[in-house]
């Protein structure tokens, strides 16, 4: 697994997707600390966090669109599949490259905080949460992208789709007004909003960070099971 980490690692850094990720990131966390906290005379990071939550929506699909099209389409799928290393620990080491290029990122929000913290007192109670609900956020679509990019050798078409299925489960819970009973309860228990708005309040909920393991677990497992059928068919 961690073979495959190193070298996707060092595949996002050959091309310029690693870059453009980081760069796209910092900036726009950079103008959304700027224009809520520095101009907007401002101590809480909230606005930042929120600016990300609706940002992640466009730029995980870039981060994750050729971690297993690009492999189907230059045909070298053939050869991780023969390699001495598990179908998960493949998909796993192709995951965690992408969460680690993300957490990178958001690893500037702490150089925000203590640039506060020289300031003011930040609440660090709802920084390490809006931290940790973004972090989990990121996870979650990450695995999302994994699992849409193992089906399609068009990256183009696995970032549409990690856009798509992404958005679905952003959005979900606008739906919770329109449905009530158990399609109300079962809509308000996926969407991935609710589980986020709590951790951004500070509040740790179990069951929310269940809810945020449990989606990566699902979508690598049926990525793992996608490999395993073109495996032996």
């Amino acid at each position: 697994m961690f073979a495959i980490m190193r070298r996707e690692l060092a595949a996002y850094f050959r091309s310029p997707v690693g870059y453009i990720f980081l760069a796209v990131f910092y900036f726009f966390a950079g103008y959304f600390f700027f224009a809520n906290n520095l101009f907007g005379m401002n101590a809480n990071l909230g606005g930042v966090f929120s600016g990300l939550y609706t940002l992640l929506l466009f730029l995980i699909p870039i981060l994750t669109m050729r971690l297993l099209s690009e492999e189907r389409k230059n045909k070298t799928d053939q050869a991780l599949l023969t390699a001495p290393v598990s179908l998960t620990g493949m998909v796993l080491g192709k995951y965690f490259a992408a969460v680690f290029v993300f957490a990178t990122g958001l690893a500037v929000t702490l150089v925000y905080a203590l640039v506060i913290a020289s300031i003011t007192s930040p609440n660090w109670g709802l920084v390490f949460g809006n931290l940790i609900a973004t972090l989990f956020l990121g996870m979650a679509l990450i695995a999302i992208g994994v699992f849409i990019s193992s089906l399609t050798e068009n990256q183009v078409i696995a970032a549409v789709g990690g856009f798509g299925v992404g958005l679905f489960f952003l959005l979900i819970g606008a739906l919770r007004a329109v449905f009530t009973g158990v399609l109300g309860s079962v809509i308000e228990a996926i969407s991935f909003y609710e589980r986020y708005y709590s951790f951004s309040l500070g509040i740790f909920s179990f069951a929310d960070i269940i809810f945020f393991l449990s989606i990566p677990a699902v979508f690598l497992f049926l990525t793992v099971r996608v490999f395993e059928k073109r495996r032996w068919s």
